[in-house]
């Protein structure tokens, strides 16, 4: 009975990590999927009221504690081996954690889509490796699915000069947190990157109609983190990013641009963050079930020749769910490279194939 115990326990050591931002609407989701991968997240916050009754009705350990606090965070973060952050908005989150991480020894992944984040943790590369610790953020939706199929078009067409990356969600919504995230971005327009430099330009600049394979979709282009991951990934020097939507709203955007001074007001922000906190934390189970996403990336290179893949899969918040878990399985099994990683350069390519219900197509167009 005791040598029993004593194997349950070091067992829960191995498979043990750290959840920050347990208690949103995603941090929740991953903590309550984490069993289906034999892992034990510690449920981590800054607000004990509410991380606590999760703890308890999911039978996890939790601790309380504010990135702010440095001395209590380290203190956190000393006997764990992986933290997953979740809890945005990353501009204003990360590099605490990260710091906190280098000091630790700790393994790090976030579910983070903001360019300037990423481009930030890059920085970190060097300390990382020195740390013999692994920084991967965008362990989700954002950008997982994306990266990997980057990674997927490089190999077919080395030479890609270009590299035009789109998304949609057929079905589902927002949590607070991505919404909350949104409403801290209102006013600061779109991102590409053109010969290997990310230029800032309106947001929605380009809309285009796109074949996803199970549906041909409007888009427009967006400021999605693979401006930033997928140059790390690949080294094309020209990316553009988009994401599914409405003309109507596509037109209406357009004239965002006169009104940026306006939307980046306080008063503006505080409005829709009233908004945002009264609707539902995120899509219900149902709704998740029935939702989809759908990847599209095309690559050209300097002759025209094109190379194209299509994925369709589980809507956003299920697929970031399973992606951080995977990894952070693989990361617990020793399973990574040191150092600033995006998913693709950290496991390939084929790594988004590993989430249930993944389909892949591969063409010239």
């Amino acid at each position: 009975m005791k040598f029993e115990f004593i194997y349950v326990h070091f067992s829960m050591l191995l498979n043990s990590f750290l959840l920050y931002g347990a208690n949103g609407y995603t941090g929740e989701l991953i903590a309550r999927y984490a069993k289906q991968y034999n892992l034990e997240p510690i449920l981590a916050g800054r607000r004990k009221e509410v991380i606590e009754p999760l703890a308890k009705q999911l039978n996890y350990t939790f601790r309380v504690f504010d990135l702010n606090d440095k001395a209590s965070l380290i203190e956190a973060l000393k006997d764990v081996k992986l933290v997953i952050h979740a809890a945005g908005p990353f501009q204003f989150t990360a590099q605490q954690m990260i710091e906190a991480c280098l000091e630790t020894g700790t393994h790090y992944l976030d579910i983070n889509g903001d360019i300037a984040v990423f481009e930030l943790i890059k920085r970190y590369d060097a300390a990382a490796k020195k740390a013999g610790i692994m920084l991967l953020p965008g362990a989700g939706f954002d950008v997982v699915p994306t990266d990997c199929v980057a990674l997927q078009l490089i190999k077919l067409l080395p030479d890609a000069v270009q590299l035009d990356i789109a998304f949609a969600t057929l079905g589902g919504g927002l949590s607070h947190g991505t919404a909350t995230t949104m409403a801290s971005k209102l006013g600061e327009g779109g991102a590409v990157r053109r010969n290997k430099k990310i230029i800032r330009q309106g947001l929605g600049k380009k809309g285009m109609w796109v074949d996803f394979g199970k549906k041909k979709l409007f888009v427009m282009s967006i400021p999605w983190g693979d401006i930033s991951t997928a140059y790390t990934s690949t080294g094309i020097p020209n990316i553009t990013c988009y994401t599914g939507i409405s003309k109507n709203v596509f037109y209406l955007l357009k004239m965002q641009g006169l009104f940026n001074w306006l939307l980046r007001t306080n008063f503006i922000r505080k409005y829709f963050q009233k908004k945002i906190d009264q609707r539902p934390a995120g899509p219900s189970d149902a709704q998740r079930s029935k939702a989809i996403s759908l990847i599209w990336g095309q690559v050209v290179n300097d002759s025209g020749k094109k190379a194209t893949v299509r994925l369709s899969g589980p809507e956003g918040y299920s697929l970031t769910t399973h992606a951080a878990l995977i990894i952070t399985q693989k990361v617990l099994n020793g399973d990574f490279k040191t150092g600033y990683q995006t998913p693709g350069t950290a496991y390939g390519e084929d790594l988004i194939m590993e989430i249930p219900g993944m389909e892949r197509t591969i063409g010239e167009n």
